[in-house]
């Protein structure tokens, strides 16, 4: 047919970043830690399957949610290369981010929580200070500068 523009199976990096809005350094660096493959061509260029773009989306949609990239990779390597994720897979990975990200939202809000009344009082006491050292934890370990992280 006349007119018709021809589907190609494969997308050039730079046409992955245009359709994506991706860097093309940032698609580099998902294919360096394993995100995302490509195949090279016989000029050794990069060459995506039309899928990517989806995959591509996953991995956007989840770094804004606070999912790091390792969590992503183990997710994405539990589906086939060689198809689109489905919107069957996308539930069943957001559902296996949703747990630490509910505590990570409690641990945030808890941070924001003790903010205004721990520096609101203006003496950042490393004794009582429930952001630095909450319940003295750092004084029971003896003398001198220490940080306490909590996971």
């Amino acid at each position: 047919m006349l007119g018709t523009p021809s589907i190609r199976l494969e997308l050039t990096v730079g046409e992955v970043a245009r359709r994506s809005g991706v860097p093309v350094s940032a698609l580099h660096f998902y294919e360096a830690e394993g995100l995302i493959r490509s195949r090279r061509s016989a000029g050794n260029q990069r060459r995506f399957p039309r899928g990517i773009l989806r995959r591509v989306a996953i991995i956007k949609v989840a770094q804004r949610a606070g999912v790091s990239l390792k969590e992503i990779k183990e997710a994405l390597a539990q589906l086939p290369q060689d198809r689109l994720p489905t919107p069957e897979d996308w539930a069943q990975m957001s559902a296996s981010w949703r747990d630490a990200l509910d505590i990570r939202i409690r641990n945030l809000t808890a941070i924001r929580d003790q903010l205004t009344t721990c520096i609101g009082c203006g003496c950042l006491s490393l004794s009582v200070c429930p952001l630095r050292n909450p319940g003295d934890q750092l004084g029971l370990t003896g003398s001198g500068a220490r940080l306490i992280e909590t996971p």
